[in-house]
């Protein structure tokens, strides 16, 4: 009676440990893959506690978080013919564990791998321009070219992006030199917009104090309230100009009203003034013999007689 307890007991516990054997937990960010005697049982176990048969099922974990997969520096010769070195990184995923770990041996080297060869391929397809500026471009078809293979193992490729774009040192100085020359540029077109556009209010200025001459006395007094401002400096007011004129049409006007208004009777001579050096003009009649001068001395011209 008493052995038969006993090896009731054990086989009670033989059974207890073997079932503890058996069971496994599946973390929340695995899957697991099971193999019984060799073959891969379809569909994965869930997070939680799952049960494997004894001596029979292997199960592999698979982690299903996103993993960032730094790519090496890669050097290569853009279309353009220029030498750089690009590094990038690759964010990717596993959806499909049971691919992940019978299609590819390990699937994140083979990730790697088909990411640099990738990257070098998008190298030689690429300008340099295109390098700097038009990344977003080139991250798309990265991320198409990785993820072209890699859907095949289980792995999605979530994103793709270049790091950095590393130039030789001479190009970098012919670009400094460039955009150094660009601002210059810019810099002078909009002194030049500048100039151009205050010559106009300038123009447009002169034709209205031109219109209106009191525009400029009141620009005159601006200009001498802003001066009055500095009390450290000599300010001399010119006398205007417009107020001489003011006076001398005042003045000319005021003589018209002054002088006496002349009454020119019918039959009057108007008198005429003989300036000094002045030769009177001289009327001569017909038949009238001009006089002559005869100085001491003189001979008298003798015509010649008729015989």
């Amino acid at each position: 009676m008493d052995g038969a307890v006993v090896g009731a007991v054990v086989t009670v516990v033989f059974i207890l440990l073997l079932l503890r054997s058996g069971l496994r937990v599946v973390n929340q960010v695995e899957r697991g893959v099971v193999f019984r005697f060799g073959k891969a049982l379809p569909g994965h176990r869930q997070p939680g506690i799952t049960f494997l048969v004894p001596f029979a099922d292997r199960m592999r974990k698979v982690n299903v978080q996103v993993v960032t997969l730094p790519i090496p520096t890669q050097e290569g010769i853009t279309r353009d013919n220029v030498s750089v070195k690009v590094d990038a990184v690759v964010y990717f995923r596993v959806v499909d564990p049971a691919q992940a770990t019978i299609e590819v041996q390990d699937y994140v080297f083979a990730v790697g791998q088909v990411a640099q060869s990738s990257l070098r391929s998008i190298i030689g397809k690429s300008d340099l321009d295109d390098l700097l500026s038009d990344r977003e471009r080139l991250h798309e078809g990265l991320a198409l070219m990785i993820d072209s293979p890699a859907a095949g193992w289980g792995v999605h490729i979530d994103r793709v992006e270049i790091k950095d774009v590393q130039l030789p040192e001479s190009l970098k100085r012919s670009m400094s030199r460039q955009a150094e020359a660009e601002r210059e540029r810019r810099a002078r077109v909009i002194t030049a917009d500048g100039e151009f556009q205050a010559a106009q209010q300038l123009a447009n200025a002169s034709r209205i104090m031109a219109d209106t001459p009191e525009a400029m006395q009141l620009r005159l007094l601006q200009t001498v309230v802003e001066v009055a401002a500095e009390k450290n400096s000599t300010l001399v007011m010119p006398f205007p100009v417009e107020l001489l004129r003011y006076f001398d049409r005042a003045a000319r006007q005021f003589g018209k009203e002054d002088a006496p208004v002349k009454h020119v009777e019918p039959g009057d001579v108007p008198e005429q003034r003989v300036e000094p050096g002045d030769v009177p003009e001289q009327h001569v009649e017909p038949g009238d013999v001009p006089e002559q001068h005869v100085e001491p001395g003189d001979v008298p011209e003798q015509l010649p007689s008729r015989e």
